[in-house]
């Protein structure tokens, strides 16, 4: 088994903590490691450091080789969304077609590690055919705590279910990505429905198939020989997810099998969840440019002057943010979590 890391995006959902010049993946936001650091960390024995490729845009190669100096490294010249990255692993990264390659975000949270490896050994296994489904493209469902609008849904068909080493495996009727409310609570009342983690394995040989199938990346992006001709191809490649992309039409033609994970994951998507993760309870949110607040006097500010965090207490006066900042209803009890927060990041 090979890895691919996927170190993109601009975790606009924690600004200002995130910046475009440190995203979230590079910060040591739960520990004296970075997202990143600890993603690659918690994959061993199954794969050392060596097997891990981590694709990322150009201008983060540095901060990759500076955190992770024994990993390869794939730039991308522009963001095009995860189903170029991906493409550009599958095609790039010269492997045996049927090998599997795992493909994990590098800015999660898992609480229980050992079990997220032991689900990762069983889908590894299931690669080569699980559920009825021969070289499947695999996906780890987590079980809905909500009907959350932030996450795709994976939708079991009835009957297409196995065990691999005590891991439930299910064959896919559907995927839908981010679903409206309405929807979210309707698929929550059918028996196995899960949310998507972001988290896939499969043959190479599989998803350069899927990929063939369903879009034209792999086309566009071999013919790219050279860096200046990888330039032109990500200038014309449209930034769609490999959701869309790809698992949403796999799926109905019966070619996804979700693998069942409860290993305390969360994607730390903003910061309500991060802060949940710290142990913290305050509600937190961004502040765009332009808006304006009021902020109680339990309130808590995050914002970012001359390129220092600085946290303040809220006066009742109005604030029209020139930056994006946060904002921390009754935040006081958790005043020194946010600020051990900032110390590891600065």
């Amino acid at each position: 088994m090979y890895v691919v890391v996927l170190a993109g995006g601009g975790g606009t959902r924690l600004f200002p903590l995130s910046s475009p010049e440190r995203p979230k993946p590079f910060l040591p936001l739960l520990s004296d490691e970075t997202l990143l650091q600890r993603t690659v960390a918690r994959l061993a024995p199954l794969a050392s450091q060596r097997d891990v490729t981590v694709v990322t845009l150009a201008r983060y190669a540095a901060l990759v080789r500076e955190q992770l100096p024994e990993a390869a490294v794939l730039s991308e010249p522009v963001a095009r969304n995860t189903a170029a990255a991906i493409a550009l692993a599958a095609t790039r990264i010269e492997r045996p077609l049927d090998e599997v390659m795992l493909v994990l975000p590098a800015d999660h949270l898992v609480t229980n590690e050992a079990e997220f490896r032991r689900v990762l050994a069983a889908a590894e296994a299931s690669a080569a055919g699980a559920a009825g489904v021969a070289d499947p493209l695999v996906t780890l469902g987590v079980r809905p705590s909500s009907p959350s609008r932030e996450y795709g849904y994976l939708i079991p068909r009835v009957g297409a279910t196995t065990s691999i080493d005590g891991v439930v495996a299910r064959g896919l009727d559907a995927f839908e990505e981010k679903p409206d409310e309405q929807r979210a609570r309707m698929l929550l009342t059918q028996s196995g429905v899960a949310w998507n983690a972001g988290i896939f394995l499969w043959r190479r040989r599989a998803i350069l198939d899927a990929l063939n199938r369903h879009t034209t990346l792999v086309g566009d992006l071999t013919a790219a020989d050279d860096e200046s001709s990888l330039v032109s191809a990500y200038e014309k490649v449209a930034g769609i997810s490999i959701d869309y992309a790809v698992l949403e039409p796999a799926a109905k033609e019966h070619k996804v099998v979700m693998l069942s994970m409860d290993a305390g994951w969360s994607d730390l998507g903003g910061w309500p969840s991060l802060l949940a993760a710290l142990g913290g309870s305050p509600v937190g949110r961004v502040v765009k440019p332009g808006q304006e607040i009021v902020p109680g006097p339990s309130d808590l500010v995050l914002s970012r002057r001359n390129g220092k965090l600085e946290l303040t207490v809220g006066t009742a006066e109005a604030i029209t943010a020139a930056e994006p900042m946060a904002l921390f209803a009754d935040g006081l009890a958790d005043r020194s979590l946010l600020a051990s927060l900032i110390d590891r990041v600065v």
